[in-house]
C-alpha cells in the first residue's frame, strides 16, 4: 500500500507478464480474429499479461460505487469487467485493430455500465462494433501538461540540436516508439523519396525507443529515447510534429506539440488524429506519398502557415485539454453514472 497525493493505492503482484509465446499465437489468430476459438482467445489474453488475479478479487470485494477499467485489451479488463459489470466505467483506449474483433471482447464491452472516451473517433468505432449506444458515456479526452519551466529555451533547443547532430538545419519531428506498426518505417521511406525529389536542408528526426530501425539516409536522424526535458526541447525546435500512425485512440504527442504552438502533420487514415486536425485547424493530413510530399513542402516553405496552424492547435488544447477542464468533465460524468447505479 502507498499514498499518493492523499490517495491510498493498493498494489498487487502480478502472477505473470508477457510470455515469449504471445507473438506466435497472435500471428496465428489475428489474421482472422473473428474465427478464433475461445480457448485460443483466453490463452492469448493470458500470454499477453500482466495476469494479476489478486487485483481483480480486490476490486470485486470492494464497496466502491464505481470501478474504472482501462484499457480494453488486457487480462484485468477481460476477466474483471464481467464480475463487476453494473458499476464499471470502461475507458477502452480502443482503435481500429484486429484485436478488438476477437469475439471475447463483445462480452466485455456489453457488460460495462458506461464509457469514458478519449475521442469521438473512438466512440464511433466502438458503437459500430458493439451495441452500447444507450449506455451512459462521454468524450473526456486526456489532460495535457504544460512544458516544465525552462525546458524550452533557445539554449535547451540548441543543446538538443547539438546532441542530435542537426546543427542549424530545420527538422520535422516524429516523437514516440520508432516502430513499423506505428508508421515509422513508411514515414522514413516517404521522407527519403521526397528529399530525393526536392533536395534541401530539411531533416526528419525520430525521438523514442527504437523497435524497428528506419532506413539509413543522410537526412533521417534517430536519437533513441531521451529524457523529458529533451523531449520538450525537441518539440520546441521542430518545424512540425509528424504522427504517421494509423492507430491512435488520442495521441498525447500531437497535443503536446500544439501546447507549444507547433503544427502537426498526421496520417489521414487515423480517424482520431485527423478528427483533431479538422476540429482544431491545427495541422494537415496526408494519405499517401503524393499528399505527404505536398504537405511537407508547403509547411517547410511557409512560416506564416506554420504559425497559423500552430496557433489554432494551441487554442484547441487550451480550450479543451488542460487538466482542470478534463478532470471537471470526468467528475461530472462519473457522478452522473454513480447516481444511476
Amino acid at each position: 500500500d502507498e499514498v499518493h497525493g492523499g490517495v491510498t493505492v493498493h498494489r498487487f503482484r502480478s502472477r505473470s507478464g508477457r510470455d515469449p509465446a504471445f507473438g506466435a499465437l497472435g500471428s496465428r489468430i489475428l489474421g482472422h480474429p473473428e474465427l478464433a476459438s475461445r480457448e485460443d482467445q483466453l490463452a492469448w489474453i493470458d500470454l499477453q499479461g500482466p495476469v494479476c488475479p489478486d487485483a481483480i478479487d480486490a476490486v470485486v470485494a470492494s464497496d466502491a460505487d464505481l470501478v474504472v477499467a482501462t484499457p480494453y485489451l488486457y487480462h484485468s479488463t477481460v476477466h474483471g469487467v464481467p464480475r463487476v459489470a453494473e458499476r464499471v466505467v470502461m475507458q477502452p483506449a480502443a482503435h481500429d485493430e484486429p484485436e478488438i474483433r476477437l469475439p471475447i471482447f463483445r462480452d466485455v464491452f456489453e457488460s460495462a455500465r458506461g464509457f469514458a472516451w478519449y475521442s469521438d473517433a473512438e466512440r464511433r468505432l466502438v458503437q459500430r462494433l458493439f451495441p452500447v449506444g444507450e449506455r451512459p458515456q462521454e468524450v473526456i479526452g486526456l489532460g495535457i501538461d504544460e512544458a516544465p519551466a525552462g525546458s524550452v529555451t533557445p539554449a535547451t533547443v540548441e543543446a538538443f540540436r547539438s546532441r542530435a547532430g542537426l546543427g542549424d538545419r530545420p527538422y520535422l519531428l516524429c516523437l514516440g516508439r520508432v516502430d513499423d506498426t506505428k508508421g515509422a518505417g513508411a514515414l522514413a521511406r516517404m521522407f527519403a523519396a521526397a528529399k530525393d525529389a526536392t533536395p534541401g536542408p530539411l531533416a526528419l528526426v525520430f525521438v523514442g525507443p527504437v523497435i524497428h530501425q528506419p532506413l539509413e539516409h543522410p537526412d533521417v536522424v534517430v536519437t533513441g529515447p531521451v529524457d523529458e526535458a529533451s523531449k520538450w526541447a525537441a518539440l520546441g525546435g521542430c518545424l512540425a510534429l509528424v504522427s504517421p500512425s494509423a492507430f491512435e485512440s488520442f495521441s498525447l504527442v500531437v497535443m503536446e506539440a500544439w501546447s507549444l504552438g507547433r503544427p502537426v502533420l498526421v496520417n489521414g487514415l487515423c480517424e482520431t488524429t485527423s478528427d483533431h486536425v479538422r476540429t482544431s485547424g491545427g495541422g494537415l493530413c496526408f494519405d499517401g506519398y503524393a499528399s505527404f510530399e505536398a504537405t511537407v513542402s508547403r509547411l517547410a516553405a511557409d512560416t506564416r502557415l506554420r504559425a497559423h496552424l500552430g496557433g489554432r492547435g494551441f487554442r484547441h488544447v487550451e480550450e479543451g485539454f488542460r487538466w482542470p477542464r478534463v478532470t471537471e468533465r470526468y467528475r461530472r460524468f462519473l457522478e452522473g453514472v454513480a447516481e444511476r447505479c
